[in-house]
């Protein structure tokens, strides 16, 4: 069992996880994935543009730059408009106990890997890549394990080292429970950022973009130490389905073997 860079791997695999109690997304609606790059640090405060449809997926596209409705501020400092904004994303997630649904996943190099998630607050999760991807992702409330299915190996890390820890959590107030830096909002997005420091891997960043109108997730970003994004986008979302308790347990055995 790997222990060194767990928050680092674990937190670009696991971006594709989709915290939202929100009606299910219809399987056309376009999915903004920005543009990859080897080496870019995140834009804190506005998405990336332009956007790219998803295969299959098609329907109005936003292209150029949309004036924003509100403006970032300087980080950590927020207007009244701002403390709204992240009010109402903290009532959304919060509000959220199960989920179901798809996720488009885009790494660092360009790499695409697509799947589906399901949700059990609190802290349960697990994430099937499809093939010819291997990984299954599972987080049992306490750890997270990454098993590779082709290899037959386990890899386990604390759930409290991830960025998974803030969107699982049962209830949640971005602006009293995370390094929140940023809040902006245009016609088509909300955008919050989260930043962690943390003393063995570095800085980490967490943005998530949800729908300016429904307040549905649509895409996160993980920004790594490096700089490296691993941005997820997700759709077919379903917020009345009960998860199979069973899909979220961890053999620990197996791992100490």
């Amino acid at each position: 069992m790997r222990t060194s860079g767990a928050a680092a791997l674990v937190g670009t695999m696991l971006i594709g996880v989709s915290l939202v109690g929100a009606t299910a997304m219809a399987a056309t609606q376009s999915i903004p994935l920005p543009v990859p790059s080897p080496k870019r640090v995140a834009q804190a405060t506005q998405p990336a543009r332009p956007p790219l449809s998803a295969p299959a997926l098609t329907g109005p596209q936003t292209t150029g730059n949309v004036v924003p409705v509100v403006a970032p501020a300087q980080p950590g400092v927020f207007n009244g408009s701002q403390k709204a904004l992240a009010d109402k994303v903290s009532g959304y997630l919060s509000g959220m106990q199960t989920l179901v649904g798809n996720f488009i996943q885009v790494g660092p190099d360009g790499g695409r890997t697509e799947g589906q998630f399901f949700i059990q607050k609190p802290g349960k999760v697990r994430f099937e890549y499809n093939p010819p991807s291997p990984i299954d992702v599972i987080a049992d409330g306490n750890s997270v394990v990454v098993r590779d299915r082709k290899l037959a190996t386990q890899d386990l890390y604390p759930l409290s080292q991830t960025p998974l820890r803030y969107l699982l959590v049962e209830k949640i107030d971005l602006m009293k429970d995370t390094n929140l830096v940023s809040v902006s909002a245009d016609d088509v997005f909300v955008t919050v950022v989260i930043e962690e420091k943390q003393a063995l891997t570095g800085t980490h960043k967490l943005m998530m973009m949800f729908g300016a109108k429904d307040y549905q997730l649509r895409q996160w970003t993980v920004t790594d130490p490096q700089g490296y994004d691993t941005t997820v986008a997700v759709y077919n979302l379903d917020p009345a389905k009960k998860p199979d308790p069973g899909m979220f347990k961890i053999n620990y055995e197996r791992i100490l073997q």
